[in-house]
């Protein structure tokens, strides 16, 4: 009973690892805009609406929103040799993102703490 009751926590915790792996790949919004400047084969991912993005966007972001059908498609065709920078409003949906890009296999994924919020807070360059 002993033996079951471990192998079940070790599977139960293995099945957990990626969640595990996206809480420590947070990063805060300078280092983030660090990241981009010195990376240049960072992928760049906005997945908010268009109406958000057109509202400001961080140069070279590239729109996927994650409440279209298809999102899901079009981030397994990003380089999953590259690393993948991700954001949102305030950090729920990058997250959530972020997740997904794990089960796809995605290794390199960076979610930015507290999303454009905490973006513009720090007064970072923002493209409109």
């Amino acid at each position: 009973m002993l033996r079951t009751l471990c192998f079940i926590l070790t599977i139960s915790s293995l099945s957990c690892a990626p969640n595990d792996a996206n809480v420590q790949k947070k990063l805060s919004p300078d280092a983030f805009e660090s990241m981009l400047k010195s990376d240049t084969t960072v992928q760049l991912v906005d997945v908010r609406t268009p109406g958000e993005f057109q509202s400001g966007y961080i140069a070279g972001a590239k729109l996927i929103n994650i409440q279209d059908a298809d999102f899901s498609k079009k981030i397994s065709q990003l380089d999953k040799n590259r690393p993948v920078l991700v954001y949102c409003a305030v950090g729920g949906r990058s997250a959530n993102a972020a997740g997904q890009l794990f089960q796809l296999g995605f290794t390199n994924v960076y979610d930015l703490k507290g999303g454009m919020t905490a973006w513009k807070e720090k007064e970072k360059p923002i493209m409109r």
